[in-house]
């Protein structure tokens, strides 16, 4: 596990099919740890989440799971994700606690809908730190640029690149990535170029 920002934990699962990583975060908060679509973690990642302590895991869409029922069962988090991706998170066998809403406040994050790769897709935005928290919505890669995941994974392509454009109006410098590379300053111009292309 390594520290992105003060408080900031990652830890990576390399998917080879996508050439690129899939990433869990921690959010240390004095109100409660909060942990983000968390990959398979080392035995070490998982020994270190129950020491830290998870209140609750926040999942971005249906398809980031991930490890999530493992981190619960380990730590004894709650798991959350909006409802309109419940459904399909539980077929898969995930055990879902709570339902995260649109304009729901978690811990530092207020929860902003951007549905399009599914309808229930969420990202988080801190804007006292200036964080933005992105499952699906955008991708790190290549290292250091954003991009879309292909159309042929996507629910509704318009629908995403409009929530897209409403994320870029946000106020945020560091982006926080489920999959590919976080951008830790200057995010937002780089979502704008995203954009703008």
């Amino acid at each position: 596990m390594r520290q992105l920002l003060p408080g900031v934990l990652t830890w990576s699962w390399f998917s080879e099919p996508h050439g690129y990583d899939f990433n869990g975060t921690l959010f240390v908060h004095e109100a409660g740890n909060l942990c983000v679509d968390p990959v398979p973690p080392s035995d070490e990642v998982l020994d270190r989440l129950e020491e830290q302590g998870v209140a609750q895991i926040l999942i971005t869409n249906r398809n980031h799971t991930r490890a999530s029922n493992q981190v619960a069962e380990q730590t004894g988090a709650q798991v959350a994700i909006h409802p309109a991706d419940a459904a399909h998170a539980r077929e898969q066998g995930t055990h879902i606690d709570a339902a995260l809403e649109v304009g729901q406040r978690v811990g530092p994050f207020t929860v902003i809908g951007v549905p399009g790769k599914s309808p229930g897709e969420i990202a988080l935005h801190d804007p006292a730190r200036g964080i933005l928290v992105v499952g699906d919505v955008v991708i790190g890669n290549p290292p250091g640029a954003l991009s879309f995941l292909p159309d042929r994974v996507v629910d509704d392509p318009a629908q995403l690149r409009a929530s897209v454009r409403e994320l870029a109006e946000l106020e945020f410098d560091a982006l926080i990535v489920g999959d590919g590379v976080p951008i830790l300053e200057g995010a937002k111009a780089k979502l704008r170029e995203l954009v703008g292309s």
